[in-house]
């Protein structure tokens, strides 16, 4: 993904946000005032703290600063967000307050919108580009439809590029950093014509690899990464605005590889053992020569991806008396070939292979008030179509004999209307409102599975629909100015689905039920003075049809397949600080905390059926639903001026609990501190600076996801210290 549209909270930007990339002091009238913060989460521009949704912000330098490129990084700079990815692959497992899906596949809907400039990306996979060129992003918590075009029960995350300006400018970021990683950002930007302005920007990524072979100390993990994005803004007369936006990125990365954590017994204990790695740095990979030959790779190849994808989006804005008239048409692709070695060895136990080809068109149309009075609303319509063509390859030749091959056309159709409006009913009071009534159609098409070239599930299609009503309705209380009180009840939907494993019973193809969230949320937004903010938000979400990870019993025995548990519910709190002591001091914090449960839930106990060889069914009502229980991040910078240059040093730090694992205490993922910090240094009448940083800084040892594919244990282990410097020039 070239480009991300984000949701945004007051507290949270201005807490996470560091420094510019140009240091700069403050005038010294605002020297001690938390900055205002617009968002546009309402799809109109509001200060962030009149908005009365739990939301973050960042802005495009504290991406930069903090070392951000991709969407996944975001889990260490937001409260109550993790992303996981799958296997250490292309797919992102997002979860936001405890609600999430765990998936590897690419054809089911995440439970967290990812937007950019206002489009969606509803494949997972599509979120995994390289981001630049970003004014902010924002994160909205809870269920969001009424105002987005998807429907989702997590959350948004909505990422807004930088524009086309009215004057000539340009600039370039170069950075270097430890295993030789570098990465270069530059655009230009201004007028062309009458009333038409350009934005061109390019960014590329490289190196950096920092594992290797345990056997041949062959490294792996260099990025090779390049995007650009050209904008086109144009007014052809008063009231007619049309911003034209082309993208595209080309991605030949090798993958992040995965480590043992156990004794790896290959070939199911007759073959040599492989030892766990005590350093998580080493890794091993190898290809069989026929599944070479099947995806197109060499058999000396790393696991890596060899994926392209390119965009466009036409965004019009026409004003009307009293109201605006916008439409957002867009068109997006993804070709994807992506191998990954899932035992970490040179032996053939857990080869992957994912080919993806994913087209989306949507159109959105919506009309919204344009004034500030007592009654504001938008109300719109949303069209997507969703082509996925997938080809998904395993080779276990060294444990199992054979090889499976799985395929599949899938074809998502929906369309909603939805809309919202606020009334301050009283000179302190705000009701709001809103409502989102949705048709979607999933069909699943020629689904087949063999296993050593036997067909083991021959070309079978099934479907699947939803036509939920939700919304959201809230009341908002200011009894002062600098005070906002806020209570809501929203109702969110996330589609159903298909279990898109290796099977040879339809049973594991069965579509899984729509899931259905009810959030009740109570917060407030405070600026006790100006050199302070706080806010903080309570929930409680009640699951219906929560989906998850399970098996059935099918007609050979257990089948892996996602199921959905009747009831469900989770629990949490976030509190958020920006303090701004003295002159050129900035200090922000957040602390989260969840936790949830399953009310009604009879889960099949695997091995007892397979002992039994029938269903055996065990209660899992008042288990624990597993998710990292607390989070916490803060940051701290200081400007200030030594004989003409101006000097920022900054730090941002976060904590993510323990992970626990349905599968096991052994693949429980240790809870970890992460600790970043900077120091920028540039003259103060000039348009350059240095930046010297350090990620990871304490050189933490940690792990994203722990699993187990066939007899591996594997782990993804997290990037280790890594120093660098960043030179920014500006025009």
């Amino acid at each position: 993904m070239n480009r991300l549209l984000v949701s945004v909270s007051a507290g949270a930007l201005a807490a996470l946000c560091s420094t510019t990339a140009m240091a700069q002091q403050a005038p010294p009238g605002q020297a001690t005032t938390v900055d205002e913060v617009i968002v546009t989460a309402q799809r109109r521009e509001q200060a962030a703290q009149d908005v009365g949704i739990a939301l973050s912000v960042l802005s495009g330098e504290s991406l930069t600063q903090q070392g951000i490129t991709n969407v996944n990084q975001l889990q260490n700079a937001t409260p109550n967000l993790e992303v996981e990815p799958a296997f250490g692959g292309g797919a992102a497992q997002f979860r936001m307050r405890g609600v999430g899906f765990q998936d590897y596949a690419s054809n089911n809907s995440p439970t967290v919108g990812v937007y950019v400039n206002e489009v969606a990306y509803p494949v997972p996979v599509m979120t995994q580009g390289l981001i630049f060129d970003i004014d902010r992003v924002e994160v909205l918590r809870g269920p969001q439809g009424t105002l987005y075009g998807r429907n989702t029960t997590g959350g948004a995350i909505s990422f807004v590029t930088k524009r086309p300006t009215e004057d000539l400018s340009a600039g370039l970021m170069t950075e270097w950093g430890s295993h030789d990683q570098f990465r270069a950002e530059g655009h230009a930007s201004g007028p062309l014509a009458g009333g038409l302005r350009g934005r061109l920007a390019v960014s590329t990524e490289q190196g950096g690899a920092w594992q290797h072979n345990r056997t041949t100390g062959e490294s792996i993990g260099d990025a090779d990464r390049t995007g650009a994005r050209a904008l086109l803004a144009w007014d052809p007369t008063e009231t007619l605005s049309l911003l034209l936006d082309v993208h595209g990125g080309i991605d030949k990365s090798e993958n992040q590889a995965l480590y043992l954590f156990s004794d790896l017994r290959t070939r199911g204990g007759t073959g040599p053992v492989i030892p766990a790695d005590k350093d998580h740095s080493k890794t091993g990979w190898g290809l069989s020569p026929r599944f070479a030959a099947s995806i197109g790779r060499d058999v000396t190849d790393k696991p890596g991806r060899d994926n392209s994808s390119w965009g466009t989006s036409l965004n019009a804005n026409l004003a009307l008396k009293g109201m605006t008239l916008t439409s957002i048409s867009s068109f997006e692709t993804l070709d994807r070939s992506e191998y990954g070695d899932w035992d970490s060895s040179a032996s053939v136990e857990a080869d992957t292979f994912f080919g993806s080809d994913v087209d989306v068109v949507s159109q959105e149309l919506r009309l919204a008030s344009d004034n500030d009075g007592a009654l504001t609303w938008v109300a719109g319509f949303y069209y997507s179509k969703q082509d996925l063509n997938e080809r998904y390859f395993s080779d276990f030749i060294d444990i199992y004999g054979t090889y499976a091959q799985v395929t599949y056309d899938q074809k998502v159709e929906s369309w909603s209307l939805f809309g919202q409006a606020e009334y301050a009913f009283a000179e302190r009071w705000k009701a709001i409102l809103g409502l989102r009534y949705e048709e979607e159609t999933r069909e699943l098409e020629g689904f087949g599975s063999a296993f050593g070239g036997a067909t083991a599930l021959p070309p079978t299609s099934v479907d699947t629909e939803m036509t939920p009503l939700t919304g959201k309705a809230a009341l908002e209380f200011k009894p002062s100015d600098n005070l906002l009180i806020y209570g809501s009840a929203s109702r969110g939907a996330k589609s159903g689905g298909f279990t898109t494993y290796n099977t040879g019973n339809r049973s594991g193809i069965e579509p899984f039920n729509p899931e259905i969230l009810w959030a009740y949320e109570v917060g407030f937004k405070a600026d006790p003075s100006r050199a302070l903010q706080i806010n903080g938000a309570a929930y409680y979400y009640d699951y219906t049809d929560q989906q998850v990870l399970s098996a059935v019993w099918g007609a050979n025995g257990p089948v892996g397949r996602f199921t959905n548990v009747p009831s469900s519910h989770i629990w949490g709190a976030e509190l958020e600080a920006v303090l701004k002591p003295v002159q050129g001091l900035r200090i922000g914090q957040s602390l989260s905390y969840k936790s949830g449960e399953y009310d009604e839930y009879e889960a099949l106990d695997v091995p007892a059926s397979r002992a039994a060889n029938q269903a055996i069914f065990v209660d899992k009502a008042g288990d624990p639903i597993l998710f990292p229980k607390w989070s916490y991040a803060g940051s701290a910078s200081y400007d200030w001026m030594v004989s003409g240059f101006a000097v920022t040093a900054e730090a941002n730090y976060s904590y993510r609990d323990d992970y626990p694992s349905w599968l096991g205490a052994k693949y429980d993922v240790e809870g970890y501190w992460l600790a970043n910090a900077s120091v920028t240094v540039g003259p103060e009448a000039a348009n350059w600076s240095v930046t010297f940083w350090a990620r990871n800084l304490f050189d933490q040892e940690y792990d994203l996801t722990r699993n187990f594919f066939t007899s591996a244990d594997i782990a993804q282990p997290g990037r280790p210290r890594t120093i660098g410097a960043r030179l920014s020039l500006q025009y």
